[in-house]
């Protein structure tokens, strides 16, 4: 009865609060203490009993209240900062004002007029020396409150005091870099598991996010420089808890262990209080590692020499410039190498779990922030050089790029998934834009993950060809921008790549196929860049690595004509005509044919639209990242009955004929005479004369044979003089940056329905389809 009670009395208050036509004096605490004083509300039952109608009715007819609620709450948080909230009673009001302000702050953010409330000073706030206005803004006085409670002895970490149980500990002297929550970087001792402190650091964190979600009601724009004020001053000097924060949510993260001791169906059984701490621990992680240039980060250096694993060595960088974010600054400086493994095997280990198979279906916990972790691994890897090179020293990269390879295979015909593929995508570009990664890639694959592949012998280069063709040949038609991506992936690993499977090989020869036809190659200006990243990858494999690529070899002589037919392409106005005639007629026909039958590659599934409530296709559009200029292809796709032809729908055959076929026609000449067709035409003329020879002389008809014979051939003096490798690195511009955070926060919001902090809000910075 006592809770019903309470919510009653709870619900009473917010009506009061939305019908009174006088503004309710700050001084009235009998009324105000009626919402987070006596009561047990949990967050889903403050998300319930504060609707959104009445919080945006309050906020347009008594604005006044609104704010002296949202003042009333930073207050009762400020002083439960301030005296280490000891008592019971005392910690359940830090918990009712947190989800209060969790369910307020997204219908404040959301008002024009009101986004700029909490940078506003308290009426009657304590002054502050640092600040020239004399008063600390609301935002940063809850923010530093929020701070100072997740370092709280006995509320969300183990107390240290020593002395009889009602010694209190002064939460202005603590030294929070002894309390951070989990052993790992910078920390040795591991404290022990308290599911109350897990609960409670959750609760903060969720408001945590709830006020950097103020990005979300932005609109995306490229040109959008402006930095989110929360996460600003959060991650600045101005917080002294900044370094054990980081190092927290970091450990916290890389500790973690979903599988534990690995009885079956544990999770069914227990509830799991860590792994919610930790989903919330690697969103704000992701969310606050926002990059931007600064002064030299002299407080972050001092803090980091405090952490004993990050010896005085690193004294050496104190004169280098850093980011103002100290969240940057102690990632981007984070060197020991038992560190860096510590992440890498944590990142790893967590990424690799919904992969996880067992004899006992759904035995194994499988966690649901694949996306989050991405998004850290690709930031690590983009801020902290030496993490990269570290992450590329040993084989252990596979172990990431295992799992990002399932990520994108099983993600690539669903199209509320192409954010994830995009994010895959541009962490192997990232990778493979260092030589180490393609020497890495030759190591066996042996590891058998759930993923619709033809079985074969191979590599790990070979499971990634095979995974890129089949998002080229059976991914959703929104990837269509990412085929340069991966085909650039593909080049900067060519020059090492020692041994092809021959089903690999088969899927570029295959992809070299459709990407050749005259329908394709005329059907758009800059479709002919993916034929000369195919040609070079075959250029860079048969001048670097051609001895024990004799599957490669085989390959390129059995389809030799496709070199044959790119060499004498014809390129007059008539046979450019009579292509794309061909393509709508194909087009048609194929569209019969599937009606009655479907087909499809190895494992492909048709493209399903975005579920109800996921993320809709719009985001802002993926921007080029290469260092070299590459746009990406345009395309549809075509099956047929043996391959998928990506075409650009055509629809410009009325009007002036003759004229557009000439345009079409001065395009394809200004490439045509630079395909890079030399090597492998060399190739062809010196080595389809001794297999047609050792075939007739020896009567050969097996295969294996012919190889046999490819393995022992050598080309040494018969090539042309070898290329210089050219590798194509991703490059950041603000256009990846905003890609990133568009992608970055509506992961966040997707993750977050319980409660559903961002539902049903006026959220600018992507569109949500509803159902």
């Amino acid at each position: 009865m006592g809770n019903a009670d309470s919510k009653l009395n709870f619900r009473k208050a917010v009506i009061r609060l939305t019908t009174k036509t006088q503004p309710v004096e700050t001084t009235d605490d009998a009324f105000w203490d009626q919402f987070w004083a006596d009561t047990a509300t949990t967050v889903q039952d403050v998300f319930a009993l504060v609707p959104a109608a009445e919080i945006r009715a309050v906020r347009e007819e008594s604005p006044s209240n609104l704010a002296t609620l949202c003042y009333k709450a930073v207050e009762k948080l400020v002083q439960a900062a301030e005296s280490g909230c000891p008592s019971e009673k005392e910690r359940q009001i830090v918990l009712n004002c947190t989800r209060l302000l969790t369910r307020i702050l997204p219908y404040i953010f959301e008002d024009a007029d009101w986004r700029g409330f909490f940078w506003s000073n308290v009426p009657g706030a304590r002054q502050d020396e640092d600040n020239d206005d004399g008063a600390r803004p609301l935002a940063e006085s809850l923010l530093l409150a929020v701070s100072d409670l997740l370092f709280c002895p006995d509320f969300t970490v183990q107390s240290h005091k020593r002395a009889g149980p009602d010694t209190e500990e002064d939460m202005q002297s603590i030294d929070s870099c002894e309390y951070i929550w989990e052993a790992g970087v910078g920390f040795a001792q591991s404290p022990p598991l308290d599911y109350i402190h897990d609960l409670n650091r959750t609760e903060l964190l969720k408001l945590l996010l709830t006020c950097f979600s103020d990005a979300m009601y932005l609109p995306p724009s490229a040109e959008n420089n402006i930095l989110n004020r929360w996460v600003t001053f959060f991650s600045s000097t101005d917080n002294r808890h900044a370094l054990p924060l980081f190092t927290s949510l970091l450990n916290v993260v890389c500790a973690y262990d979903p599988v534990g001791y690995g009885i079956p169906y544990n999770y069914l059984m227990f509830s799991d209080y860590r792994e919610v701490l930790v989903e919330h621990a690697v969103q704000i992680l992701i969310v606050t590692l926002e990059h931007e240039a600064g002064a030299a980060a002299a407080t972050a250096q001092h803090n980091l020499d405090h952490l004993h694993s990050l010896s005085a060595s690193a004294m050496e960088d104190k004169e280098l410039v850093g980011p103002d974010n100290l969240f940057v600054n102690y990632l981007s400086r984070i060197h020991r190498e038992e560190d860096f493994s510590f992440i890498l095997k944590g990142l790893a280990r967590l990424m690799t779990n919904p992969l996880i198979q067992t004899y006992l279906p759904n035995s194994t916990k499988k966690i649901q922030f694949h996306q989050e972790l991405l998004v850290l691994f690709w930031k690590l890897c983009d801020f902290n050089k030496k993490f990269l090179f570290f992450v590329l020293k040993s084989s252990d990269v596979l172990d990431v790029l295992v799992p990002i390879l399932f990520y994108l295979n099983d993600a690539r015909a669903d199209q509320s998934c192409v954010g994830l593929i995009h994010i895959g995508v541009f962490i192997l570009l990232l990778l493979s834009g260092e030589r180490n990664f393609g020497v890495r890639l030759n190591k066996t694959y042996s590891v058998r993950v759930p993923m619709d592949i033809p079985v074969f012998t191979g590599t790990h280069a070979d499971l990634l060809i095979m995974i890129f063709h089949k998002i080229i040949t059976g991914g959703h038609q929104h990837l269509k921008p990412l085929f340069d991506c991966l085909l650039t992936i593909i080049v900067n690993v060519s020059p090492y790549l020692k041994s092809l499977s021959m089903v690999a090989a088969n899927k570029l020869l295959h992809l070299l196929e459709a990407f050749s036809t005259n329908w394709f190659l005329f059907s758009a200006s800059q479709n002919h860049h993916l034929i000369f990243f195919l040609l070079e990858v075959f250029n860079n494999l048969i001048q670097y690595q051609f001895d024990g690529n004799c599957n490669l070899v085989y390959t390129l002589i059995r389809k030799r004509n496709i070199f044959h037919q790119l060499a004498n392409l014809t390129s007059d106005p008539v046979t450019i005509h009579k292509a794309l005639e061909m393509k709508k007629t194909t087009l048609a026909r194929i569209s019969r044919t599937n009606s009655q039958e479907t087909i499809s590659m190895d494992g492909s599934r048709p493209a399903v639209p975005a579920e109800p409530g996921t993320l809709k296709a719009s985001l802002v559009a993926i921007p080029g990242g290469f260092s070299t200029s590459v746009r990406p292809s345009q395309g549809l796709f075509v099956q047929s009955v043996s391959i998928s032809y990506i075409l650009e729908p055509y629809t410009r055959l009325d009007g002036d004929l003759l004229s557009f076929l000439c345009t079409v026609l001065r395009q394809v000449l200004s490439w045509k005479s630079k395909l890079p067709l030399q090597t492998i035409m060399r190739l062809l003329q010196v080595l389809v004369p001794q297999v047609e020879k050792i075939c007739i002389d020896k009567g050969l008809t097996d295969e294996s044979e012919i190889l046999k014979f490819l393995q022992h051939g050598t080309l040494v003096g018969l090539l042309p003089v070898p290329h210089p490798i050219l590798i194509r690195k991703y490059q950041a511009n603000a256009g990846t940056a905003m890609w990133f955070r568009t992608y970055t926060w509506g992961v966040i919001y997707l993750r977050n329905v319980d409660p559903p902090i961002w539902y049903d809000t006026d959220v600018r910075l992507f569109e949500i389809q509803r159902i």
